[in-house]
């Protein structure tokens, strides 16, 4: 059997070798990060099912409960990354390289469109307060939703299925799912991030104009001394949590994206590029724990329920410490 090792393009050539030593240090943070992202959003989505009347009410809610099943289910997708690191197996490998790669990055880029549209929502509460624009509506953000999730859909079943008709057949263990695409296969995989690296500049100068914005309002009520400059104050602390997670989770892993899937393939990735991708797609994937602060600013009621939760646990801490 060949050394699983040795990366092979396409081509027949034969690349640098990307040593996997690391792996289980990607594996353990991986594991970090699916049970303690699971564990958060599940709670949010147990607040949603038990509050689902209040929620429906509001167009931010809409926002927020797609953010958070995204997040839970790029959560539910990592079991396959982490097993990818190990590297066992090649129908693992396969598995991972079409449903749970295409899992992950479709829900990765949902959570980065949603994120947009709260933030879109939360600017146009401060230019329409009376909330009469009708993207503030309900039914709008639940067409938004439906047809965000669908374009993304779009996007990634046929990557999936393309994956699984041109597969070839394979003499050893590949190091990353690059040595595993077709000629097709390749130039679609390029076309879809092109097309996800669009989406997170627009989102980006999205993100910047909203809170520039709302800055820009703030400095305005506070200079004329208006009775909402408090409220503006809050909404632009809230704005400042949305693009702090935005630009710490995903910027760097864009930066390292771009040129790393250009050069796919091409045996002229060197194994620090390669390093830089996985440690910023690691970083880009703690964003389902970073998410649920964005929710418990931007909700009254969840921060209600969390605070009531804190105090119960307190005062159960302080009754067993009495009886002891």
């Amino acid at each position: 059997m060949v050394d699983p090792k040795i990366m092979t393009s396409p081509l027949n050539e034969t690349c640098d070798p990307v040593g996997t030593s690391i792996n289980p240090f990607f594996m353990l943070v991986y594991s970090l990060l699916f049970l303690v992202g699971l564990l958060l959003n599940g709670f949010i989505l147990k607040f949603y099912c038990c509050g689902a009347q209040q929620q429906a009410s509001s167009s931010l809610m809409v926002y927020l409960k797609n953010l958070t099943a995204a997040d839970f289910l790029l959560c539910l997708s990592l079991p396959l990354r982490i097993s990818y690191y190990g590297g066992t197996s090649v129908i693992v490998m396969r598995l991972y390289c079409s449903f749970g790669a295409s899992a992950l990055f479709l829900n990765m880029y949902a959570s980065i469109i949603f994120m947009c549209y709260v933030a879109a929502n939360r600017y146009l509460k401060i230019v329409r307060p009376s909330g009469t624009h009708v993207l503030q509506s309900v039914r709008a953000a639940n067409i938004v939703s439906m047809v965000t999730w669908i374009c993304l859909l779009a996007l990634s079943v046929p990557y999936t299925i393309l994956f699984f008709i041109t597969q070839k057949p394979l003499t050893s263990i590949p190091n990353h799912c690059g040595l595993l695409f077709s000629a097709s296969v390749s130039l679609m995989f390029k076309i879809i991030h092109t097309l996800c690296t669009i989406i997170f500049l627009l989102v980006s100068i999205s993100l910047v104009f909203f809170y520039y914005s709302i800055s820009r309002r703030v400095f305005q009520a506070q200079q004329s001394q208006l009775a909402s400059s408090e409220k503006l104050v809050k909404s632009r602390r809230n704005m400042l949590v949305l693009v702090s997670i935005f630009c710490v989770c995903f910027v760097p892993y864009h930066l390292v994206r771009v040129p790393f899937v250009f050069l796919l393939n091409t045996c002229s990735v060197e194994p620090v590029l390669y390093y830089l991708m996985e440690a910023a797609t690691m970083v880009s994937v703690f964003n389902v724990c970073l998410d649920p602060l964005v929710y418990f600013f931007l909700c009254k009621s969840f921060r209600a329920q969390v605070n009531r939760r804190m105090v119960s646990i307190r005062t159960n801490i302080q009754q067993a410490n009495q009886e002891n």
